[in-house]
C-alpha cells in the first residue's frame, strides 16, 4: 500500500541522481512536475519558457532558459543550445505539460532523441486523441460510452451548416483540437462554450468563422451533474507496453474563469476500477506511451460514467497523485533513465488535493455525504502543490496570494454553486 509522504523531506541534501531534466512550458502544470522531481531526486529541472512568470524564476525546484522567442524554431534551437552545453553521457529527460507542446516534442522526435529522453506518444496517437471528435469514435469502438456528439467542420473555409441535433439545448461546444482555437482572437473566446439555444449556437459558429477558425468544433450534450460528477485519470504506459500507473480523483470543485473553465480546483484521490480498466484498454490500443490524463463525467440519469476526452499529457493538476505517495516523477524515470518496468500502482490512498482555501471549497460542495467526506480526508490530509516546505519566502507568500486570488475569481466568475457547474 503506498503511503503519502511528508514533502518536508525534500529539503533534505539528496545524492546526484545522475540525470538531468528539462521542461518546456510554465504554470502550475510545469511547477507541480519540478516539485516532484525535486522532491524525489533534489532535481533541479531546467524550464524552457519565454516569458516564465515571476514564480518560475524564483522556486528551488527549476531554472528558466528563456528562447530567443517564442516561435516553434526558437524553442527547438534553445533545446539544442542546452544540449550542446550538457556533460556529455549524461542522461536528461525532456517533459512538457501542454497540448501544443506535446505536439511540437512528437513532431520533432526524432533530432530530439539524439540528445534527450523522451516518453510521448507518437504523432499520430498524439492526433488522434487530441482530437475530440476522433476520440469519441475510439471509444465507440471499444463500447466505453461518451456523450451524444455532433461535429461542426470549418476546414473547408465556409461557415458549417448546424443542421438538426441529436439531443436537446443547452449543449457544451468546444474546439476539436485545442491549438487552432487558443491562437484564435476573438471576443467572447472561452476554453468551452455552454450554450442555451440554437441562437447562441449560431452566434458561436458565425463569429469563429469570422475570425478565422478553420478546424473542428464539437458539440455535446450537456450530461447534468455540476463540477462533483467529475472524474480524473491520470496514468503512465512505458515504452514497454506496461501501464504502469493509474491513479484517479473525484472532482469537487472546477475553475469558472473564461480561460480555465473545467479545470479541477479540489479532488479527493478515489478508485473508479472499471474507469481505470477502461483507460488502460484505451491506451494498450493505441500503443502510447508516456503520462495521459482522462476527463469522464458521471451521468445521474444512468449512473454511466461518461468519458469526455483523454489529453496527451500528465495533467495540470498531477500533483494529486504525487500528494497521495505516488510520486509521478518515479514512473518516467525508471522507464526512460534505468529501462526497468516497476510494480504498477492502480489506486491511491485517501487525500484532499485542493489549490483554493478550505473554506470556499465548502461553500460549493452541497451534498451532505459529500460534504462529510470533505471533512473527514481534509483532516487527515490535503495537499496543494503550491505549498512546498523546501521554498523560500516569496514563494511561500505566493502560495497564500494564490489561495486569496481564487477567492475573488470564484465571486466573479461563480458567486454560486449550479445545478450544471456552469
Amino acid at each position: 500500500m503506498i503511503r503519502p509522504r511528508s514533502s518536508r523531506a525534500a529539503a533534505r541534501t539528496k545524492a546526484d541522481p545522475g540525470f538531468d531534466v528539462v521542461m518546456i512550458g510554465s504554470g502550475l502544470g510545469i511547477y507541480a512536475l519540478t516539485r516532484a522531481f525535486h522532491e524525489e531526486y533534489g532535481v533541479v529541472s531546467t524550464v524552457v519558457a519565454a516569458n516564465a512568470p515571476a514564480p518560475m524564476h524564483r522556486s528551488v525546484t527549476c531554472r528558466v532558459h528563456e528562447p530567443a522567442g517564442s516561435g516553434e524554431q526558437e524553442r527547438l534551437q534553445a533545446l539544442q543550445d542546452l544540449a550542446a552545453g550538457r556533460p556529455q553521457g549524461r542522461p536528461a529527460l525532456l517533459l512538457c505539460n501542454n497540448d501544443s507542446h506535446v505536439e511540437f516534442l512528437a513532431r520533432h522526435a526524432e533530432l530530439l532523441e539524439q540528445h534527450y529522453l523522451l516518453r510521448v506518444p507518437s504523432l499520430e496517437t498524439v492526433n488522434q486523441l487530441a482530437d475530440k471528435a476522433s476520440f469519441a469514435e475510439l471509444c465507440e469502438q471499444h463500447d466505453i460510452t461518451v456523450p451524444s456528439t455532433r461535429v461542426l467542420d470549418f476546414r473547408s473555409g465556409g461557415a458549417p451548416e448546424i443542421g438538426e441535433l441529436p439531443f436537446d439545448f443547452p449543449i457544451v461546444a468546444k474546439p476539436a483540437v485545442g491549438g487552432p482555437h487558443a491562437e484564435l482572437r476573438m471576443a467572447g473566446k472561452k476554453k468551452v462554450y455552454f450554450l442555451e439555444d440554437l441562437r447562441e449556437l449560431e452566434d458561436l459558429r458565425d463569429r469563429l468563422h469570422a475570425a478565422g477558425f478553420r478546424d473542428r468544433f464539437v458539440l455535446q450534450e450537456l450530461i447534468p451533474g455540476d463540477d462533483t460528477a467529475m472524474r480524473s485519470i491520470t496514468a503512465y504506459r512505458d515504452a514497454r507496453g506496461t501501464v504502469t500507473l493509474l491513479a484517479s480523483a473525484a472532482v469537487l470543485l472546477e475553475e469558472h474563469t473564461p480561460e480555465a473553465l473545467g479545470r479541477p480546483a479540489a479532488m479527493i484521490t478515489t478508485d473508479f476500477p472499471q474507469q481505470l480498466e477502461q483507460a488502460r484498454l484505451l491506451l494498450d490500443a493505441t500503443g502510447y506511451v508516456g503520462f495521459a490524463n482522462v476527463d469522464i463525467k458521471e451521468d445521474p440519469r444512468d449512473g454511466s460514467q461518461r468519458f469526455l476526452e483523454i489529453n496527451p499529457r500528465i495533467g495540470r493538476n498531477s500533483y494529486y497523485v504525487t500528494g497521495a505517495g505516488a510520486n509521478v516523477a518515479r514512473f518516467m524515470v525508471e522507464d526512460a533513465v534505468h529501462g526497468r518496468t516497476p510494480e504498477p500502482v492502480v489506486g491511491l490512498p485517501e487525500v484532499l488535493y485542493s489549490i483554493v482555501p478550505l473554506r470556499l471549497l465548502r461553500r460549493y460542495v452541497l451534498d451532505p455525504i459529500q460534504r462529510q467526506r470533505l471533512h473527514e480526508v481534509a483532516r487527515r490530509r490535503t495537499v496543494n502543490p503550491w505549498d512546498y516546505p523546501a521554498e523560500r519566502p516569496w514563494m511561500r507568500a505566493y502560495a497564500q496570494a494564490v489561495r486569496l486570488n481564487h477567492v475573488r475569481k470564484f465571486r466573479r466568475y461563480y458567486p454560486r454553486p449550479s445545478a450544471t457547474g456552469f
